[in-house]
């Protein structure tokens, strides 16, 4: 491949489970935005803010903070959308090629995808523990809240680099 080759620009359609995942993911973020707008004045004026390795509570802040996680959402959202549209940009093994092109960008988007609207879910859970302790509700996940995040967001990543390794 000479330096001067450039990445075809391909129109490939979102698939079913691209729309999926979005749907679960939208409607999970945007469901938690109408239950905070609804809460809000039942909050106390402090929330947990903070939570440690084992789940504790490390730091409470002013109710406000709980827009950190909307705001950063609807970032992250339209920053991964961009992503999602131009595949092209991603970045490809050595053994990409326009016969395989079509392969890695549908891949790489739904990769992208994914891990957008699990972020989402994310977001979702951790604005609602934080509203369910506020007010009393529940106790918080503990220590299970950050192995299981993690296994969330990388279990999608490492299972879609194997199956990368398929694309010939």
């Amino acid at each position: 491949m000479s330096e001067s080759w450039e990445r075809p620009k391909l129109k490939i359609p979102k698939t079913k489970s691209e729309w999926i995942w979005d749907g679960v993911g939208y409607v999970s973020f945007l469901g938690t935005l109408i239950f905070l707008i609804a809460i809000w004045k039942e909050l106390p004026s402090a929330i947990p803010a903070h939570f440690n390795a084992a789940g504790e509570i490390t730091r409470w802040g002013s109710k406000r903070e709980l827009l950190i996680l909307p705001v950063m959402g609807m970032f992250m959202t339209l920053f991964t959308q961009i992503l999602e549209k131009y595949p092209e940009s991603h970045n490809y093994p050595k053994r990409f090629n326009e016969s395989n092109a079509a392969q890695f960008y549908l891949h790489s988007r739904k990769m992208v995808n994914r891990i957008k609207n699990i972020c989402l879910l994310i977001f979702s859970f951790i604005l609602f523990e934080q509203v369910s302790i506020a007010l009393g509700w529940w106790g918080g996940s503990g220590v299970w809240m950050l192995p299981i995040i993690l296994i969330i967001v990388f279990f999608p990543i490492i299972v879609g680099l194997i199956q990368q390794r398929k694309i010939k």
